[in-house]
């Protein structure tokens, strides 16, 4: 288990031979939920997309909404109701009693197919700092259409890695770790005793991983290509003893493939071959 009391030894990374320690989420002593349980949305309409368009060698997906307003698919609502019907299957006190989401229309649908799923009336918190990753100029483009309209920054792209880059008017991922700490911040100690669940986008749940666990760049990245996150997936934070919060499982597809619903993912073609980012997550 990774136990996160603000104290990360074994996150440390070592610069000119010198241990870099990683601010640490949690204060020794600071108030935390009993429970922080991190859902990836179910299966959208640009997730579809980008698999149909990597399918087929398109430039460019097939998607008219603007990214925040991308919806569900019928299988991403499924998925939803199954994370619910799990959720209703466990003791009431493995239940969440309170549920903050990203703003954009796909997180909104999961988290109201869960609570309905799960017979669970409780109001949604929205907050944009849980809002997917920003891909700005890379929006909607496969790795042939950024290798076509961008090549400059694709190349770039390669060079800085996925960490620190940013696309034109998009985010990097340290943009996406600053929000994530921010939030870990103020809202951390406001949900304290409480079972939080947070329903958001890939890049935030592995966002919340690197601050909550101290990772650095190396590790999290191999998380990230060796443990893709599906949709519906499940990652579950405990109280520790002694306080803070443990790692009890990451990216769990159990409750959605448990009750009825397949897990879905679209293998992210670009950073296979070419180190970019996907267009739609």
């Amino acid at each position: 288990m990774v136990v996160c009391t603000g104290r990360h030894p074994r996150g440390w990374a070592t610069v000119r031979g010198m241990d870099v320690r990683p601010l640490p989420a949690l204060q020794p002593g600071q108030a935390a939920p009993a429970a922080l349980w991190l859902l990836r949305h179910g299966n959208s309409e640009g997730n579809a997309a980008d698999a149909a368009a990597h399918r087929d060698g398109l430039a460019r997906l097939e998607v008219e909404a603007r990214d925040a307003d991308v919806p569900l698919t019928d299988l991403g609502h499924r998925q939803a109701a199954a994370v619910g019907r799990w959720l209703a299957d466990q003791p009431e006190d493995r239940r969440p009693t309170a549920v903050l989401v990203s703003p954009y229309r796909r997180a909104v649908q999961t988290a109201q197919g869960v609570l309905e799923g799960a017979g669970l009336d409780l109001p949604l918190a929205s907050d944009e700092r849980l809002r997917e990753r920003d891909l700005g100029a890379f929006d909607g483009l496969t790795s042939r259409g950024i290798r076509e309209e961008l090549p400059g920054e694709f190349e770039r792209r390669r060079r800085v890695g996925k960490m620190w880059y940013r696309p034109p008017g998009g985010e990097s991922w340290a943009d996406v770790l600053l929000r994530v700490r921010s939030m870990l911040a103020t809202e951390l100690p406001r949900y304290a005793g409480e079972r939080l669940l947070v329903v958001s986008h890939q890049a935030v749940v592995m966002a919340f991983r690197m601050v909550l666990e101290g990772l650095d760049e190396a590790r999290a990245l191999a998380i990230d290509d060796d443990e893709p996150q599906a949709n519906g997936a499940l990652t579950r934070y405990r109280a520790a003893d002694g306080g803070g919060l443990e790692l009890e499982a990451y990216a769990d597809t159990a409750p959605v493939e448990t009750r009825g619903a397949p897990a879905t993912e679209q293998p992210d073609a670009e950073e296979e071959a070419t180190g970019a980012d996907s267009a739609r997550a």
